[in-house]
């Protein structure tokens, strides 16, 4: 079981940076055995895959909008994935969910299974 809390939303203006965090609380598992991942929804929209990192951050995957911008990383001894966000434009604008999915791989966006409450981003012109 897998519990997420995403923090670090807020607005920005555009042209800005946020730094999105996310801490897990695992039982029967360890977390450096999830993979992790972004995902954002906005208003009226589909929930869409931002970034996700593999147990170790050595293998890690952005959406193509994303990259160059974002970066997400993960510190396994805090249980934590971050999402360094910098440069946002107004699009940007959305829920930010974290999830997680019980693979040490990089798995396609359908496998994560555990998610957030998510963390709202708001960027001004």
């Amino acid at each position: 079981q897998v519990q997420l809390v995403e923090s670090g939303g807020g607005l920005v203006q555009a042209g800005g940076s946020l730094r999105l965090s996310c801490v897990a609380s695992v039982s029967g598992r360890t977390f450096r055995l999830y993979a992790m991942a972004w995902f954002r929804q906005a208003l009226g929209k589909e929930r869409e895959f931002v970034a996700g990192i593999n147990w170790s951050g050595g293998r890690i995957y952005y959406a193509d909008s994303m990259k160059g911008r974002f970066a997400i990383s993960r510190d396994n001894a805090k249980n934590t994935v971050y999402l360094q966000m910098n440069s946002l434009k107004p699009e940007d604008t959305a829920v930010y969910y974290c999830a997680a999915a019980n693979t040490d791989t990089l798995p396609s966006p359908p496998a994560y299974n555990y998610w957030g409450q998510g963390t709202q981003v708001t960027v001004s012109t």
